[in-house]
């Protein structure tokens, strides 16, 4: 396993279904151009029901898409992370075993 890229896994299990991405869609769309762009400003209740009456799903549909949205921005941030140390580094990993 390579350093760093344990959440990739959780990747792999990830099932995309269609009546999934339309409820995805709604909730994105039921949402300000402002919360679109920061979605952390979601935090109280008012806004969570706003979106989730407008896009025909619960808060709690409203709530799991934050969150996953929240994790997906964490792994980004993880690859960026580990692209600039390499970088920074100027060379790869290098395998002990060849010369």
């Amino acid at each position: 396993m390579i350093p760093g890229l344990g959440g990739a896994k959780k990747l792999k299990d990830v099932k995309l279904d269609e009546k999934e991405l339309v409820f995805v869609e709604a909730i994105i769309n039921s949402m300000t151009p402002a919360e679109r762009n920061e979605p952390e400003r979601i935090l109280n209740g008012s806004r969570k029901r706003r979106i989730a009456r407008g896009s025909g799903t619960t808060v709690q549909d409203v709530n799991r898409l934050l969150k996953q949205f929240e994790q997906t921005r964490k792994m980004m941030k993880q690859f960026l992370d580990m692209e600039k140390t390499l970088k920074k580094g100027g060379k790869m990993l290098k395998n002990p075993f060849l010369n």
